[in-house]
């Protein structure tokens, strides 16, 4: 079943505000842990995925996500692994600022659907 797509991108942007919002030296920590599992993301979905497969890894479960956080920040893993995965939607074959493109006939595009 996919993991909502809104949800996550709620999530994430959260993550995204509260890693933004920590006082230095606190935020290089996080923002050393945030590059850490963007590293991770990237070598898990590639560099040519749609952003519902994003929000269904999310979906799946994060633990080697905040193991990662984790062992780089040791704090607050749970908006260290939310502002990845916001960061990391950005580079979506399908992100269009947040929402999902649609192609014609209503359904999301897919990255096999883009050439």
């Amino acid at each position: 079943m996919a993991y909502a797509l809104e949800n996550a991108r709620f999530q994430w942007e959260e993550g995204e505000r509260r890693v933004r919002q920590t006082d230095e030296p606190a935020r290089s920590d996080l923002e050393y842990a945030v590059e850490a599992v963007l590293d991770e993301l990237r070598r898990r979905l590639g560099s040519t995925f749609a952003i519902d497969e994003l929000a269904d890894l999310y979906g799946s479960g994060t633990d080697w996500a905040d193991d990662i956080a984790q062992r780089r920040a040791g704090t607050d893993s749970a908006s260290v692994v939310d502002a990845a995965f916001n960061r990391y939607a950005r580079e979506a074959s399908n992100f269009a600022g947040g929402k999902p493109r649609i192609r014609q006939g209503g359904q999301p595009r897919r990255p096999s659907q883009d050439y």
